[in-house]
């Protein structure tokens, strides 16, 4: 490998690491902005923003942005055919001296794995060639509107736990979609796990059920008030936020895992790009909240002003706070750029790096978070960190059983 590839291997990886750790970030930041009655001396009254469906309708933005990417890596690829000869597929360029020597039928197989980390879209082996795949054009391309919805409801249920749990746990608890992508992938696509897979799951199990439980016996106080009528008076209103924050961030993930299925069964059977499978994504995703957003509002929102689904509500909290639509921008790039750097980063080194980055990414949102004073030091979190990348890592063969 070249010194210029090497370069441009740790600008992946560090654009990888540094937008995937800001998607979290940022977003916990935006849920920590006042928006009403900010002047009260008491915390406990004031207004935070929440909304979680404005956030990921925000998110689809970011994943369309996908699609202007690959446009300019078009434009790239053709201007680099004009003046050499030399045709690349889909924009992108291996990094190895003998690039002559790897054929793109071999680099479609290397992204071509099954590595599920939480934003950027998880390509998952197939078992087809990709050159026999019919392309995905026309009516075709509506398939994709399935694992939209399916992420519309992931990430939606994902938002509104965040503003329960702090940015690690809710980082790490992400981390059970393994749990549920490997069940799933085994009753609907025929898949067969090998020993070391459930062995992994087990302790996935484990290292979640460890990391919810810490966020439960030393949870953080929460100025959300949203669910505050509901709360059983003798109960602890930040134990149970806590535990209801765990339960929907958990939950998620069944969405999360059953949106990596119909992406295999689509990618069996379509040839489809990464770059071009997020920005479709992103397109149905975007277009759903929209057609959501006024008919949640007259179903529910109108009854419920301030809540989750008063769209205007939502609206004027986002246009009346610059720190909120500032920080929605900033969201939509981070996701965009997110999205890039992973599927790059797939491509041109390996899908373990990918993975090995993604627990990176986890250890420095907890990092930032306690440097920011967003949350308290726990032990019990510790050991359920390190049991989960542990089950994590082997999952996705980073590391192999001893036994």
């Amino acid at each position: 490998m070249t010194t210029s590839s090497t370069y441009y291997g740790v600008f992946l990886t560090v654009g990888m690491l540094v937008t995937g750790t800001l998607n979290t970030l940022l977003t916990k930041l935006q849920d920590k902005q006042c928006v009403g009655n900010c002047s009260d001396p008491d915390p406990s009254k004031r207004e935070h923003f929440e909304q979680p469906v404005w956030q990921t309708l925000n998110m689809f933005y970011g994943e369309m942005l996908c699609l202007l990417c690959l446009y300019l890596l078009s434009l790239r690829r053709n201007s680099g055919n004009n003046s050499n000869g030399v045709e690349n597929r889909d924009g992108y360029q291996p990094i190895a001296d003998n690039d002559d020597d790897i054929e793109d039928e071999e680099l479609d197989q290397q992204i071509a794995r099954d590595v599920p980390t939480t934003d950027a879209l998880p390509v998952i082996e197939g078992g087809n060639d990709p050159v026999e795949l019919k392309p995905i054009v026309g009516w075709a391309t509506l398939l994709m509107w399935i694992p939209a919805a399916c992420d519309l409801m992931g990430t939606t249920l994902m938002n509104v736990g965040l503003f329960f749990t702090t940015a690690s746990v809710y980082q790490m608890l992400r981390g059970a979609v393994v749990i549920f992508s490997g069940l799933f992938s085994v009753l609907f696509l025929g898949h067969r796990l090998e020993r070391f897979q459930v062995i992994s799951i087990i302790l996935v199990v484990v290292g979640v059920t460890i990391v919810g439980l810490s966020n439960v016996i030393s949870p953080a106080p929460h100025n959300y008030s949203t669910t505050d009528e509901e709360i059983p008076e003798s109960v602890d209103p930040n134990l149970w936020k806590a535990a209801l924050g765990v339960v929907l961030v958990l939950g998620a993930q069944i969405f999360t895992a059953t949106q990596f299925v119909v992406e295999e069964k689509i990618i069996r059977r379509y040839h489809l790009t990464p770059l071009r499978a997020v920005g479709l994504e992103g397109s149905f995703g975007a277009l759903s909240v929209m057609i959501a957003i006024p008919i949640l509002h007259f179903a529910i929102g109108r009854t419920h002003p301030g809540g989750y689904f008063d769209a205007p509500g939502g609206f004027r909290q986002i246009v009346d706070n610059p720190s909120v639509w500032q920080t929605s921008i900033y969201i939509m790039l981070s996701i965009a750029f997110f999205n890039y750097f992973g599927l790059s980063v797939t491509r041109y080194l390996s899908a373990t790096s990918r993975a090995t980055i993604d627990t990176c990414r986890t250890l420095f949102i907890w990092m930032t978070s306690l440097a920011l004073g967003w949350e308290s030091f726990s032990w019990i979190q510790v050991v359920g960190f390190v049991i989960l990348v542990y089950g994590t890592f082997i999952y996705n063969r980073v590391l192999k059983l001893p036994f």
